[in-house]
C-alpha cells in the first residue's frame, strides 16, 4: 500500500510539471548591463523567473540562434571590437549556460541586427553606423569562420534628419533562403540581394520602397510567403507589401499608422522599434518608443490588410524589443529604460494583450529570443 502511495505521489508529480520556455536576453552597452541574460517563461500562466547572467559580454545587442545545433549568436563588443560571437548552449542542473566557441570583427563598426540562413551555413549583419551589410560562414559544428563579405550601401533618401547617411538596421533571409532583406533607415528601402549558399555571398536584387521619411526598420514575413510586413520608425508605421517568392520582389500595398496621427503630431520623440508576426499569421504586433505601447493588428486573411484592434501599455518604458513564444500565446516585452521584461498573454480569437502581473528586473534589454 506504501509502494502504492508512493508511485502515485511520483506520477502526479510528473504530470504537474510545467514546461518552461527558455527566454534569452540581449542588453544594450549600458553601465548597468554585464552581458546576456537568461530567464524561463511559464507557459500555463506566463510567470517569468528571475533573470541571471548567462555569459559576459560588452552590449550584446542582438541574438540569433542556429536552425539546428545548441548555438546562439549575439552582435557586440568582444576585445575592444565590435564583433559577432557564437556561444554553445550547454544545459546544467541549474539551466543553461552559455560558453564562446568563436568570435569574429566585423570589421566596419557595430552590427545593430544578425540573422542565420535556414540551412546555417552563413550569418548576415546590419551596421546601422557603418552603413553596410555583412555575411560571415559558419562551420559544420556552428562555429564563425572569417568574414566572407562587405557591401556599403549608398543613396540615402535625405528627407528626415537621421536619413543623411545609410542606416541598414535589419537584415534577414527570405522562408525559402534564397534571398535577404535589409531594411535601410536612411535610404527609405527594404534592400534585396540574391544569395548563393555555394560561395555564401550576396548579389544585389532590387528594393522596395516604403513612403519617403518612413525610416524602414525591421521586417517580418507572414507565414504564408506571400505578405512582408516592414515597420517604419520614424512614421511609426506598418507597410504591408506583396512578395513574390519566386522573382524575389515586393510590392507596396498599404501603410498604416500604428499610433494616432494626432498623438504622432504632438509627440516627435515616438519611434517604431519592433514588429512580429503571430505564427499563427491571424495578427501582428509593433511596439512603439515614447508611446510606450505595443498595437496589436488583425490580418485578413484574404488580403494580408491590417486593421488595428488595440494599443497595450508595455509596463515599462521605451520598449525597443519584444519577443513571440513559438506557441503565439505569450508576449515579452523589454523596457529599456525602465529596465524590465513584462510578460502579456495573448487572446487566441481576438489578439488583445492581458498583462500576466509578471514583470521582472532585467538591466538594459534590447532583445527578447524565446524558443521551446
Amino acid at each position: 500500500m506504501r509502494i502504492h502511495r508512493f508511485l502515485c505521489a511520483a506520477v502526479m508529480s510528473l504530470c504537474s510539471v510545467v514546461p518552461a520556455a527558455d527566454v534569452w536576453i540581449g542588453t544594450s552597452a549600458h553601465p548597468l548591463s554585464r552581458g546576456i541574460y537568461h530567464c524561463t517563461l511559464n507557459e500555463q500562466d506566463g510567470r517569468l523567473s528571475e533573470p541571471t547572467l548567462a555569459a559576459a559580454m560588452h552590449g550584446p545587442g542582438f541574438l540569433a540562434r542556429h536552425p539546428s545545433l545548441p548555438v546562439l549568436y549575439a552582435v557586440g563588443g568582444f576585445q575592444g571590437e565590435p564583433s559577432v560571437v557564437a556561444w554553445s548552449i550547454e544545459r546544467t542542473d541549474t539551466g543553461p549556460v552559455l560558453k564562446r566557441i568563436s568570435a569574429v570583427a566585423v570589421g566596419d563598426g557595430g552590427a545593430t541586427h544578425l540573422a542565420v540562413d535556414p540551412a546555417g551555413r552563413v550569418i548576415v549583419t546590419a551596421q546601422y553606423g557603418g552603413g553596410s551589410t555583412a555575411v560571415f560562414g559558419l562551420q559544420p559544428d556552428g562555429s564563425l569562420r572569417e568574414r566572407l563579405q562587405l557591401i556599403r550601401h549608398d543613396q540615402p533618401s535625405g528627407v528626415r534628419p537621421n536619413q543623411t547617411r545609410p542606416h541598414p538596421h535589419w537584415a534577414g533571409f527570405s522562408p525559402d533562403g534564397r534571398f535577404v532583406f535589409v531594411p535601410d533607415l536612411g535610404k527609405d528601402r527594404v534592400v534585396i540581394y540574391a544569395y548563393d549558399p555555394d560561395t555564401g555571398t550576396l548579389t544585389p536584387h532590387g528594393s522596395g520602397r516604403v513612403p519617403p521619411g518612413a525610416g524602414p526598420r525591421h521586417m517580418k514575413f507572414h507565414p504564408n510567403g506571400r505578405w512582408i510586413y516592414v515597420l517604419n520608425e520614424n512614421d511609426v508605421s506598418v507597410t504591408l507589401f506583396d512578395y513574390d517568392p519566386t522573382a524575389g520582389t515586393m510590392q507596396p500595398r498599404q501603410t498604416l499608422p500604428a499610433v494616432p496621427k494626432e498623438r504622432l503630431l504632438r509627440e516627435r520623440r515616438f519611434s517604431g522599434s519592433e514588429i512580429r508576426v503571430r505564427p499563427d499569421g491571424r495578427f501582428v504586433y509593433s511596439a512603439t518608443r515614447g508611446h510606450d505601447t505595443v498595437t496589436v493588428f488583425r490580418v485578413h486573411p484574404k488580403t494580408g490588410n491590417l486593421t488595428v484592434v488595440e494599443r497595450e501599455p508595455v509596463r515599462g518604458a521605451r520598449p525597443r524589443n519584444f519577443g513571440l513564444d513559438p506557441s503565439g500565446k505569450w508576449l515579452l516585452a523589454a523596457g529599456q529604460d525602465s529596465h524590465t521584461l513584462a510578460s502579456f498573454a495573448i487572446d487566441e480569437d481576438t489578439g488583445e494583450l492581458t498583462y500576466s502581473q509578471s514583470v521582472v528586473p532585467v538591466p538594459a534589454p534590447i532583445c527578447v529570443l524565446i524558443e521551446d
